[in-house]
Order: structure tokens, then sequence, then C-alpha cells
């Protein structure tokens, strides 16, 4: 059984979900595959450690706090090659951004290949499950663009905003 906790945020509602008490899932309502990684009966609750844990990482994050994923007990889901991908994401600093490409050739590097598509990459992250707490916002295209996020372009600039990023030439 899947537990579930609502939490209300500057973005507007968020759902938490955990399982066996490991954080399994953060969606954005109406973000692009919002519950798609759910196959089992959910069940709200209040009293989960887990999620109440999960709410306090993000009230302090939302308050200006810079929580770390590591926090959590986190088990995104999905195949050994999005797990990696979603690690790397773990490890992109507070305010700072990174590209599909560096992730791409960070991935291919520690395999030792020539060469990992960004493409494959970006479809990795966008099937997050985990947003914010793995924070796929801080990923950007090649060229600077906001390129793709989940949970819509607007609630990236925001969390970009909030993170104080130094990149306001892309927030137009």
């Amino acid at each position: 059984m899947i537990i579930t906790k609502k939490y209300k945020s500057p973005l507007g509602e968020i759902l938490l979900a955990e399982k066996n008490h490991i954080l399994i899932g953060l969606w954005i309502e109406g973000q692009k595959y919002y519950l798609s990684s759910i196959k089992e009966e959910m069940r709200e609750t209040s009293g989960s450690d887990v999620l109440s844990q999960t709410a306090d990482w993000l009230d302090r994050y939302f308050a200006g706090g810079r929580p770390k994923s590591v926090e959590l007990p986190l088990a995104p889901g999905g195949s050994e090659f999005r797990k990696e991908i979603l690690q790397f994401l773990c490890e992109i600093p507070y305010g700072e951004v990174t590209t599909y490409g560096e992730i791409s050739k960070a991935y291919a590097k520690r395999h030792g290949k020539e060469h990992m598509s960004a493409q494959a990459v970006g479809g990795a992250i966008a099937h997050n499950p985990i947003s914010i707490i793995i924070p796929c916002h801080r990923v950007i295209g090649t060229n600077g663009d906001l390129t793709g996020y989940a949970g819509g372009i607007e609630k990236k600039k925001w969390l970009l905003k909030h993170e104080n990023n130094d990149c306001s030439y892309l927030l137009r």
C-alpha cells in the first residue's frame, strides 16, 4: 500500500507518497506524468513519519533553507539508468545549474563510454517522480534555454529564482 499526504506549497498543492517508510513520489498538482509511477492502491494519511519529514524538508526549503536530498530516504523507481541519472541531479549544488549535455558526458565518463545521448538523459529526468527534492529544475539546455520541466516552465523559473540562482539571463 502506498501512503500519501497533500502539502500546500507556493507552487500549488503537492502530493507526497511513501511506501515501506521510503519516499517514492512528490508531484506538483497538474504536472506532466502526475502519479505515472504509481501502480498500487493509495491511502491518504497524516500519520507517516517519512511524509512528515518530507513536509518539514519542504517547509525549510520554501522558507529559504538549503536542505539536502540525502536527509530523506528516497526510492524514485525506474530503470537502473534512470536511477543513476537522478542521482546525478542530487549532486547539483543549491543555486547552481547544469545541462543535459554535461550530465550525459559525466554518465559516459563514469561508464567508460565515448558518448551518451543528452536526449536519453532528458527522458530520464523528465520522469523524475520526486521533483524539487531530486532537483531536476536545476538542469537546463546546452544553449542556456529553460527546456522541459514536468511541472511547467513557470514553476522551474520560480524554483531557480527561489534558490537565488545566478542565471537571471535565463529567466526571461
